[in-house]
Parts: C-alpha cells; sequence; structure tokens
C-alpha cells in the first residue's frame, strides 16, 4: 500500500483500490470524495485498458492521466466561457 499526501496538515486517510491496487489517500476532503475520485480513475483506466488491452501499467496511468488532465481543461474553458456570458450581461 502506498501513501499519497494531499495536504501536509490532513488528518484523514482512506484506503482505495485503483486498478486491482490498494492506495492510501490522506488529505482533507470526505472519504465519499476521495472514493468517488478514485472510482473516476479506476472507470478511466479500464475504459481505456479495454481499448488497448497490451498496455503496460505505466502507459496506462499516463494514458489515463492525459484523459483525465484534457477533460479538466475542456471543462475549465467552458466554464470560462460561461463565466465571461454572465459577466457580460451584467
Amino acid at each position: 500500500m502506498e501513501d499519497f499526501s494531499l495536504d501536509n496538515h490532513s488528518k484523514k486517510k482512506t484506503t482505495v483500490d485503483i486498478y486491482g491496487q490498494q492506495f492510501s489517500i490522506v488529505g482533507t476532503e470526505s472519504t465519499s470524495h476521495v472514493r468517488l475520485v478514485a472510482s473516476i480513475v479506476d472507470d478511466k483506466m479500464r475504459e481505456i485498458s479495454s481499448k488497448s488491452p497490451n498496455l503496460d501499467i505505466n502507459k496506462l496511468a499516463v494514458l489515463t492521466a492525459v484523459n483525465v488532465v484534457h477533460d479538466y481543461l475542456k471543462l475549465r474553458d467552458e466554464f470560462e466561457k460561461l463565466e465571461k456570458q454572465i459577466i457580460e450581461k451584467d
């Protein structure tokens, strides 16, 4: 089991399973939030693995990170556009 600290001042530790491996996540977020994040990562890894079953775990993890960041950037851009539209209407 590996420990990943999301915040040096945190006190909660949540154990999650991602792609068959257990991780202890330490942070200030609720256990349900940490489990949701882990579930989304697990789902994305399984989705990518089903399309490219020959990927080793490291490449799968990197491709998962790239996909998640891509989705995040698209949502951030959309949010900023909507925010700008709201400001322009005022």
